[in-house]
């Protein structure tokens, strides 16, 4: 088969492979959706300290399950299905606290390898995260379900309400993950502050009541007189960049949370005002990765059709063309997602919701 590899950053390699077998509880998917991903993108770039190179890339997926491992009984072969690519091993000290997200066997068992014709599935994420993909929903759409779970994870950390204004700093994908998310659960009005204008409008298509351009516009003075002087009560950081980091506790109202979900590199130091944090209050909540939970939250909203993923996908490219892929999303910025698929796969028809 063929498989994608990054050798060292920056270097990718198309190589033909032997098919992975399935041992008992495992399965091989044929995948038929593979999406790119910011984690993806900066290992690339840069490397990753949890992803050692040579590695296989790729881990939002879906596709076809090609061969069944002994002990399957849930699948057989020929069944669409979508799947996160971790499950927890429900016995470490993490887990046993309700801490599934942080704990490191998951981690360290992660799937990666999807950028190619086939992926090995171990037992566990079989048996915890896996799911049939229904009719109704495309692969493309399938393949979405690790990012919502990680934007549903997250939102699960703060009690949105009716009267909230949230903050949504960052208009790629999972920035407007978080903004239909939030419509979901009812938030008063979202309010989306972001660089690029094709994003800024696709945000509004997908449930955001403001979109404020930073390139033209002091994001601290708009939000301020959206909220009468006071703050957003949520404000969620989706950019990874430092400086906004330390930016977003001043966005946010006395009493207000801030979700730090963009992740920076190991090492890095952040400055926070600490009169605001201890006199006013705020919250600064961390969070990363999804629980068993999270994950089922997520493919529930796909299935019911609560969240419509499809326009986040820019584009679909042969897995021969990763690499332009990548350059494109580095060099130019265009695009949310991309789907990169096997050179046989056909195209998929119908409408996307």
């Amino acid at each position: 088969m063929l498989a994608s590899l990054l050798l060292e950053p920056g270097r990718l390699e198309l190589r033909d492979i032997e098919i992975p077998k399935a041992g008992p509880g495992e399965v091989i998917v044929r995948i038929r959706a593979a999406l790119t991903c910011g984690t993806d993108l900066k290992t690339f770039r840069r490397g990753h300290p949890k992803i050692p190179t040579p590695t296989p890339l790729g881990h939002e997926f879906s596709g076809d399950i090609f061969e069944i491992g002994d002990g399957v009984t849930d699948f057989k072969v020929g069944d669409q299905i979508m799947t996160a690519p971790t499950a927890p091993c429900g016995e470490c000290v993490y887990c046993k606290k309700d801490l599934e997200n942080l704990c490191n066997w998951a981690i360290e068992n992660m799937v990666h390898g999807a950028y190619a014709e086939y992926v090995r599935v171990p037992a566990h994420i079989v048996q915890h995260n896996m799911f049939k993909k229904p009719e109704h929903l495309t692969y493309g759409e399938a393949a979405m379900l690790e990012p919502l779970s990680c934007v549903v994870y997250g939102m699960d950390q703060v009690n949105v309400q009716a009267t909230d204004t949230v903050l949504v700093i960052g208009a790629g994908a999972i920035g407007l993950l978080h903004i239909m998310v939030a419509r979901v659960l009812g938030a008063g009005r979202i309010v989306v502050a972001g660089h690029r204008e094709n994003r800024l409008k696709l945000a509004r298509a997908l449930g955001a009541d403001v979109a404020i351009d930073a390139n033209i516009e002091n994001t601290y003075e708009k939000i301020m007189d959206l909220t009468e002087g006071l703050g957003a009560d949520v404000v969620i950081e989706c950019t990874g960049q430092l400086a906004v980091w330390e930016a977003a506790p001043s966005l946010a109202r006395r009493g207000g949370t801030v979700i730090l979900f963009g992740g920076l590199p190991s090492g890095t130091q952040a400055s926070f005002d600490t009169y605001r944090l201890h006199y006013d209050q705020i919250t600064l909540k961390g969070v990363f990765h999804y629980t068993r939970a999270a994950v089922k939250k997520a493919y529930q909203l796909l299935v019911d059709k609560k969240i419509r993923v499809n326009g986040l996908i820019s584009g679909t490219y042969s897995l021969s063309d990763l690499k332009q892929v990548f350059d494109t999303l580095i060099q130019k910025g265009s695009g949310i997602k991309f789907n990169v698929v096997p050179p046989d796969t056909e195209p998929e028809t119908g409408k996307a919701g």
